[in-house]
């Protein structure tokens, strides 16, 4: 089967400590050729390189997440272009909106989140977008921030609604999707999975998060990212394979920062 992707997993996470190297080692033998750690405060950014660093096939983002807003509330569109000049370093956040949880207050969530836009902007590296219950203002972001200037970004683990799927679309993005793909009531989900333009979806696992059906409960891994993409294929009617080849297209087209890796 052709190469996969894992475009979104965190494996600074404490889940993950003391078994980097065999769960590294499952992707690869499950053909998942690259992987990207996300990284979710700033202040903690050295953690997070310092996996990209220890695997070649194994890159990173710096950002804040929504969750985090208010404990970095000083973090710069210049420090996180800093950051972004690391060979390492391929993508800019996470950042977004998350209004189901609120551990940070809206207005610091929204101005994190243009300032990462306006990082994205400038670097030219993809924004990871977190969207959660937050649909008509992350909309609302994203035409006014494209408005400024065109950016690459992914909406990730997408959950939202068809419209907001189309919107970002409409303005260049992409939308990448989890292991939540596979539920037994993601019907809507898959439908809009369907809908989407070829050369616009992804496939992660945001591993330790959101294990795919067949490991639900469990620890999830990017091993695992296969199992979404099967769902992903049987969604649009078309072959495993060829969800492999387009979704690995498709992350290099954006996050292309990134080195193929060369075939021998």
């Amino acid at each position: 089967m052709p190469m996969l992707v894992d475009s979104h997993c965190h494996l600074d996470f404490p889940d993950f400590a003391g078994d980097l190297d065999a769960i590294v080692g499952r992707a690869r033998a499950a053909g998942v050729g690259r992987m990207v750690t996300i990284s979710t405060r700033v202040r903690r950014h050295s953690e997070v390189l310092a996996i990209a660093e220890r695997f070649d096939d194994v890159f990173c983002s710096v950002g804040t997440h929504p969750h985090n807003a208010k404990e970095e509330p000083e973090i710069s569109v210049a420090d996180l272009v800093a950051h972004a000049r690391h060979p390492k370093v391929v993508a800019i956040g996470e950042a977004g909106l998350d209004y189901h949880y609120h551990h940070s207050p809206r207005g610091m969530q929204e101005q994190s989140f243009r300032n990462h836009i306006s990082a994205a902007r400038e670097t030219g590296l993809p924004l990871v977008i977190h969207a959660r219950d937050a649909d008509k203002d992350i909309a609302r972001i994203l035409s006014e921030e494209t408005g400024k200037g065109p950016f690459p970004a992914v909406l990730h683990c997408f959950t939202g609604s068809r419209e907001l799927a189309m919107h970002a679309v409409s303005l260049g993005l992409f939308v990448s999707f989890t292991g939540i793909l596979t539920f037994k009531n993601s019907q809507p989900l898959r439908d809009i999975a369907a809908q989407l333009p070829a050369d616009r979806i992804l496939v992660e696992t945001d591993a330790p998060y959101l294990a795919p059906g067949p490991y639900r409960g469990k620890r999830n891994e990017p091993a695992y990212v296969i199992e979404t993409a099967k769902t992903l294929a049987e969604a649009r009617g078309i072959s495993v394979d060829d969800i492999a080849r387009q979704t690995t297209d498709n992350f290099f087209q954006l996050f292309n920062k990134v080195p193929r890796p060369v075939l021998a």
